[in-house]
């Protein structure tokens, strides 16, 4: 396979958590920056190779094939973010763009290997759950903190924007996986958040509580 044929699936895959019906092409070509034509011709190309089922005006899904694959490549992903991390010190802002180099490598035997060194870890550094190499991945109970109530603690299990600047802000804010927060008001004029972190109040927005995950205490 292409890289870019991987992309195609990977995106499809995480457009699929969210979405209960097929896939439109739209969908896909504003995730990839494409134009809706060039996916069209993408989607029919992995069509003939049994990883999509696609029909016109119903969007596309994975087959089983294409969900192991894509899920494989998820897998290789999550491992090499956390080896970024943990082995050779990038920061969790840093380790996404170097993982999405990482992971076409081929080698199933580099991945189970990287898998053994790192001590078979859950987790990517951004929350997310790992497959492991038969494709099993754990559901993670988590809603977005813009859905919690005032007075309630979490704990913040994810993230659901991983791009460099979403993430140095939570660095500037003190915030990260594992982090204690209790929602202490909520503005009824622009549905923003006063959270207690540790001994200090706290002030963000309502795109900043619809990007992070938690879950209650």
């Amino acid at each position: 396979m292409t890289y870019s044929e991987e992309n195609y699936l990977k995106i499809i895959y995480h457009l699929s958590l969210t979405q209960n019906k097929g896939i439109t092409t739209n969908a896909i070509a504003n995730e990839m920056e494409s134009k809706p034509s060039s996916v069209t011709d993408m989607v029919q190309k992995l069509a003939d190779k049994g990883l999509v089922i696609y029909k016109k005006y119903q969007g596309v899904s994975l087959t089983d094939e294409g969900m192991f694959t894509a899920l494989m490549i998820v897998r290789k992903h999550r491992l090499w973010e956390v080896f970024l991390l943990e082995k050779l010190d990038f920061s969790w802002d840093e380790v996404h763009d170097v993982a999405e180099q990482l992971e076409h490598i081929k080698s199933e035997k580099l991945t189970n290997k990287l898998e053994e060194f790192l001590d078979f870890p859950t987790e990517d550094p951004h929350g997310d759950p790992i497959p492991d190499r038969n494709g099993k991945i754990a559901k993670i109970d988590k809603k977005l903190l813009s859905e919690i109530a005032v007075g309630k603690k979490v704990i913040c299990v994810g993230v659901k924007d991983s791009s460099s600047a979403f993430l140095q802000y939570l660095d500037k804010q003190q915030i990260a996986l594992g982090s204690a927060i209790e929602v202490v008001s909520k503005e009824d004029f622009d549905m923003s958040l006063t959270l207690k972190l540790g001994d200090k109040l706290v002030t963000v927005s309502n795109k900043i509580a619809a990007n992070l995950f938690v879950k209650t205490v």
